[in-house]
């Protein structure tokens, strides 16, 4: 399983490396647009952000050398998806921990027999007057 991973990122990084149009776009992907900070350089567009990131690929310059090149100006803001370390390990661990809850609650409730449910389950009240509308309908009738 491991192997695997390694190997798809080598072929990734093989094809961005052979093709610099390709570093080109997953960089835009990877980078938010600091314009505004609603989406990334390649959703949003920003052009001089775009010059700037096709100068340093056409320069020679690593996939991460240019991503710390931005993180230095902008901070970790400009990264699309946080690093999994500190406090932003919390955005990668909360959905994993809300799902595993919920698939737990699911389990318990399917698990839990009907008729256990049905006995905790709080008794259906007795309609109030009950013999006098029974008395009542039946005059009614009469």
């Amino acid at each position: 399983m491991k192997s695997m991973f390694l190997s798809l990122f080598l072929l990734t990084t093989l094809a961005l490396a052979s093709d610099p149009e390709a570093l080109v776009v997953d960089l835009e992907k990877s980078l938010m647009a600091p314009c505004c900070w609603s989406g990334t350089v390649y959703d949003h567009g920003h052009p001089e952000m775009e010059e700037k990131i096709r100068q340093f690929v056409y320069a020679g310059k690593s996939r991460q050398e240019i991503i710390d090149y931005f993180v230095s100006i902008y901070g970790e803001r400009i990264l699309a998806v946080p690093v999994a370390k500190g406090f932003n390990l919390l955005a990668w661990i909360t959905p994993a921990v809300i799902a595993l809850i919920g698939i737990g609650i699911i389990v318990v409730f399917v698990r839990t027999p009907k008729e256990n449910r049905a006995a905790a389950a709080p008794p259906k009240a007795a309609i109030p007057f009950d013999d006098e509308i029974e008395k009542e309908l039946e005059e009614f009738d009469s």
